[in-house]
């Protein structure tokens, strides 16, 4: 197979038929956010904690130390709800997403928010969807197949056993896939993870239009028809149905899918503004339609206090948080598939140095104990570029700013 070639600079070619990929929905931390109210709603939280689905995929799991939080947000490309049923036609053509038989189970956006204990800034990773990385029990990856490959064999072990009832299939399944995206991310990175939140894509549309509106700023008019972007320059507010198409949007962005986090990572800043300043948590209807969408469509770990999260994180609701996207080595291709190659050691690195331990020295620098480097033999489809690489290091985004929402392109 010819090589596919492809630059970080450059508009990303992908296959037609990937074109209409659900949004990467990364804004499973607004319902966290949600919990972020002034005193006169804590009888909310209460509600909140007990409706929202609960998973045991972090039993057992080791913690972070010091106090610190670190938070894996997950934006699962399903076009399913929680029982694995389609949604409804007209629900899926509001999301300008395509028909419920495409897509699956990929976590398409996965980020981990790191929230210090001793009350400093809050940092949020970009993890690239298509990093190709170490599976647990498959080999090497994309990492946001974990979930889908752990979710299809638990389903297909239980089928195999005679389990006949197809909802507790897909939980038992959707448990798996947790658990084994779960463990992906944390080897990846050479961090615990102490929470998650999960999110399909009908759940981030309730949850944008539940906020009534988030605001976000562009620094050129933007139209692709492929995500449905059709925006003006400048700052606007989108509601549920524009806010998909501004976070799905790849084509016609320099980057392609890397340009599409610092989309995200604006959208996020916007939604946090959105909800320290509209009054969102003094109007009962407001936070009461917030709550019901977090019951609705989001997922959390079952260990997961969130009116303790509320007196540790509240720095996040002023939209202060520092976002980088994890850096990726070069582009290439694997089975006919495009990646992102990496170096695993260089972001465990660099993950230890902005958030690891206090009291012990990173992977690879002078005190720590020394790792090898995990050895890759690209298979026979797998081609280099030639093209330089982006930076070694990532930085966090900075982009022009406009009333404290960044603009991006």
């Amino acid at each position: 197979m010819s090589a596919h070639r492809r630059k970080p600079t450059t508009r990303s070619r992908r296959h037609p038929s990937r074109r209409r990929r659900p949004a990467r929905t990364l804004l499973v931390c607004g319902c966290a956010l949600v919990a972020l109210a002034g005193t006169g709603a804590w009888y909310l939280y209460r509600d909140l904690a007990a409706g929202i689905g609960s998973s045991k995929a972090l039993e057992g799991a080791e913690k972070s130390k010091f106090g610190d939080s670190n938070i894996l947000l997950m934006g699962l490309d399903s076009r399913r709800d929680q029982n694995g049923e389609k949604l409804p036609a007209e629900v899926l053509d509001k999301l300008h997403a395509g028909s419920s038989d495409i897509g699956g189970y990929n976590a398409n956006t996965l980020i981990l928010l790191h929230v210090p204990g001793d009350g400093s800034q809050a940092k949020a990773f970009s993890v690239p969807r298509d990093d190709f990385v170490d599976i647990p029990g498959h080999g090497k990856d994309k990492i946001k197949k974990a979930y889908g490959l752990a979710k299809e064999k638990k389903q297909e072990q239980l089928a195999a056993r005679g389990v006949e009832d197809g909802r507790q299939r897909e939980q038992a399944g959707r448990e798996a896939g947790r658990a084994a995206q779960i463990e992906t991310v944390r080897n990846f990175l050479g961090v615990p993870i102490d929470h998650f939140a999960e999110l399909n894509l009908a759940g981030f549309h309730h949850l944008a239009d539940a906020l009534g509106g988030v605001p976000v700023c562009l620094n050129k008019a933007v139209k692709d028809t492929y995500s449905g972007a059709d925006f003006p320059a400048g700052p606007q507010t989108l509601d549920g149905r524009q806010s998909l198409a501004f976070v799905r949007q790849r084509h016609g962005l320099d980057g392609g899918d890397l340009d599409r986090t610092k989309r995200q990572q604006a959208f996020l800043a916007g939604a946090a503004k959105k909800l320290n300043s509209a009054g969102t948590f003094a109007d009962p209807a407001k936070l009461i339609k917030l709550i019901d969408v977090a019951k609705q469509d989001v997922v959390t770990d079952e260990g997961w206090d969130l009116s303790a999260f509320v007196k540790q994180a509240k720095n996040l609701s002023g939209g202060k948080v520092r976002f980088t996207t994890l850096p990726v080595e070069r582009f290439g291709r694997n089975h006919g598939e495009d990646i992102n190659v990496v170096d695993d050691m260089k972001i465990k690195r660099l993950i230890a140095e902005q958030i690891g331990p206090k009291d012990s020295a990173a992977p690879g620098t002078p005190g720590a104990p020394s790792s090898p480097s995990p050895s890759f033999s690209p298979s026979p489809s797998f081609s280099r570029e030639a093209a330089p690489p982006p930076p070694s290091t990532p930085s966090p985004s900075a982009p022009q700013d406009v009333g404290g929402i960044p603009c991006v392109d």
